[in-house]
């Protein structure tokens, strides 16, 4: 049976490393580091598994590329004309290459690539036959599995092993037994819980071990680090979803309801107060901009933008489930273009210094915003802050823009980015992340930002000192807070 982790810990990081790594922090203010994770008697050393995994996945890749490369060949037009004039050599290369490309002891049905080799691996996947890459592949996302497991040992609890170890075996089946038994026990929330740490590489066994070829590429991005642009399940590209999400974006001056009034006169230029207000903000499609006449005689603002609604997939706001997906997998979604027209409604005067705090969604639009060459050359983006975000995989345009990305460890959404507690992946040396265990646990609960405010007022006072202390340019009097309803058109 799954058991609750009573324990709380804390992880800092100012350099490259995965979610749930301890690294020591060059930190501006004190901070409760986690002691090293031991592995359990007789288990696995976690960072050596990774390790491992990483050369696993190197070889897989190499496998599979070369496996592309032998099948252009042997089909290529030049092989073509030499058979006309050489038939029996021709015969002997095809044969040998055949043999090279089935070989269970070799590199074993990896033919792909092209319109022959695309054909023998749709058949190979509908017969269930496993390449040597695949074979690498699905055990460099075991490692990772037994990697996580040793900080989250909930993973290795009886059954979320059995659910884990089907999904490797490939017996759907079982893992659909497996999942059934654990949402019996342990509900839907908690079993999300139970598995987000390793949500990426099971979604990329799924794809990558069913009969369908045309979600593999799912499970190989994975490997190799990137976030999929397609989904696991069918395959579908994911670029799709901008032609459900096509608004131009649209900002509209508004006044605040009584509860965001009240929280807004008690509100001041620190983290916890910026994460309240972006939870009295809701996520109906409002979002904040803030001016502030600072210590220093500068004036600046912050943009608050708070994240997804849950209730429909699509809403007449950017703020929706459809939006979340765009904005995880491209840059100009219709929130982006929604917060630069509130900027330019706004009257931002160019070159002001300008941060953007925002939570889940509003994190994620929060780096699409820092990506925007033309937004970045109109305001000086001098801070990302992001609660709950799965923003990883993406860069800010300007290298001195400082981000400051916190995660809930039982989060599930921070880890969509395809860099969990698991993955090899790094992130560029000059961020900071802030990453903790808390009394939370299931999501829903452990993503909401009154959960993170929570948590940086009482448990983790060290983490809201080390990023006041890292925003404090922003420190001074507000001298305005405006709404602004956000629109997709």
């Amino acid at each position: 049976m799954a058991t609750r982790t009573a324990s709380k810990d804390t992880d800092v990081r100012h350099k490259a490393g995965r979610k749930g790594a301890s690294e020591e922090a060059g930190a501006v203010a004190p901070a409760v580091l986690e002691a090293p994770v031991d592995p359990p008697p007789g288990g696995t050393d976690p960072e050596l598994l990774i390790r491992a995994s990483v050369l696993l996945a190197d070889a897989a890749l190499a496998a599979k590329q070369a496996g592309a490369e032998m099948t252009a060949a042997t089909f290529s037009w030049r092989v073509g004309l030499d058979a006309l004039k050489r038939p029996l050599w021709a015969m002997g290369a095809l044969a040998a290459t055949a043999r090279a490309l089935t070989n269970p002891g070799g590199l074993g049905f990896t033919a792909n690539g092209g319109v022959v080799g695309e054909t023998t691996r749709s058949a190979a996947a509908l017969a269930r036959l496993r390449s040597t890459p695949v074979a690498m592949a699905v055990d460099a996302f075991a490692m990772r599995i037994e990697a996580a497991a040793v900080e989250h040992p909930n993973l290795a609890a009886p059954l979320a092993k059995d659910l884990t170890d089907a999904l490797v075996a490939g017996r759907r089946l079982d893992a659909i037994r497996a999942a059934g038994r654990l949402v019996d026990l342990m509900g839907l929330t908690r079993t999300l819980t139970t598995v987000s740490p390793v949500l990426m590489e099971l979604l990329a066994l799924i794809a990558l071990l069913d009969e369908n070829p045309a979600n593999d590429d799912f499970a190989w991005v994975t490997l190799a680090g990137g976030v999929p642009d397609t989904d696991p399940f069918v395959g579908l590209p994911a670029g799709l979803i901008r032609y459900l999400n096509p608004g131009p974006g649209r900002a509209e001056r508004t006044e605040p309801d009584a509860i965001l009034e009240r929280c807004l006169t008690r509100s001041s230029n620190e983290i916890v107060s910026y994460i309240d207000d972006i939870a009295a903000l809701g996520n109906h499609g409002l979002a904040l901009l803030r001016r502030i006449e600072c210590a220093d005689g500068t004036v600046r603002h912050v943009l608050l933008l708070p994240g997804t609604s849950f209730g429909r997939l699509r809403n007449s706001t950017p703020q929706d489930v459809v939006g979340a997906f765009d904005g995880m997998l491209r840059t100009d979604t219709t929130y982006t273009r929604a917060a630069k027209q509130l900027l330019l409604r706004s009257g931002v005067p160019v070159g002001s210094d300008l941060m953007v705090v925002g939570h889940s969604l509003g994190g994620i639009t929060a780096m699409n915003l820092a990506t925007d060459l033309d937004l970045v050359s109109t305001y000086r983006l001098t801070h990302i802050v992001t609660v709950g975000s799965p923003i990883d995989n993406k860069r800010p345009a300007d290298p001195n823009t400082q981000v400051i990305s916190l995660v809930n460890k039982y989060d599930v959404i921070p880890n969509l980015d395809g860099r969990g507690p698991s993955s090899p992946n790094d992130i560029p040396g000059h961020w900071v992340e802030l990453a903790w265990l808390d009394d939370t646990y299931d999501y829903p609960l452990s993503h909401a930002p009154q959960s993170y405010s929570g948590t940086l007022r009482n448990a983790m006072p060290q983490h809201r000192e080390h990023v006041n202390a890292l925003i404090a340019d922003y420190d001074g009097e507000i001298v305005g807070n405006q709404p602004y309803l956000l629109l997709d058109k």
